[in-house]
């Protein structure tokens, strides 16, 4: 066990937090672990928190803030058409590190459990699905056809980490690709 040397800050045990639901669910997200994995006594999760589930919440909000608002502000910043946008919104999702996938995963999962956090994953969803929505308008899609094809997107995005299908001769991210051109294509 490392010898305590250093102080922590709260988004260390965040981070801390959000490792440990990766790696082992929410039953790692303990704050003895946690300390030993920071090398810090548990004193220093108690200066930043009450509650294990005070730094749930804060792991969560963290989750939503880099995993939706920060790609949704990044492809609000293009000077680009909508079409442009949600190629980018694809791309900064699929390419995403090994590391945030496992974490929405763990999330969706832990969602299946606990009724809060079923509540913030459907705020998340309709979030990222009502901005698709917002881009496919523009294309001037009506309603009902770009809530349509923002779930088509939405269910590709989510859906294809659990797909085990070898396509023949053609690469995943060639038939990812082609999915993505035909959902687009208005």
């Amino acid at each position: 066990m490392k010898k305590p040397t250093q102080r922590r800050s709260k988004e260390d045990w965040v981070h801390a937090a959000l490792e440990a639901l990766r790696d082992e669910g929410v039953e790692g997200v303990r704050v003895e672990p946690l300390a030993v994995r920071l090398g810090v006594t548990k004193g220093s999760f108690y200066w930043h928190f009450e509650t294990r589930e005070q730094l749930l919440t804060a792991a969560l909000d963290a989750w939503v803030a880099r995993g939706t608002e920060a790609i949704i502000e990044h492809v609000e910043g293009m000077h680009a058409g909508p079409e442009a946008k949600l190629r980018e919104l694809w791309q900064r999702t699929v390419h995403d590190s090994a590391r945030a996938l496992s974490i929405e995963l763990a999330i969706r999962d832990l969602a299946q459990r606990d009724a809060s956090v079923r509540e913030r994953v459907r705020q998340v969803d309709e979030r990222r699905m009502s901005y698709m929505c917002e881009l496919f308008r523009e294309l001037g899609l009506t309603q009902e056809r770009a809530v349509a094809r923002s779930l088509m997107l939405y269910s590709l995005l989510i859906g294809n980490y659990f797909i085990a299908a070898r396509h023949g001769r053609m690469t995943r991210a060639r038939v990812l690709e082609l999915s993505v051109d035909a959902i687009l294509d208005h």
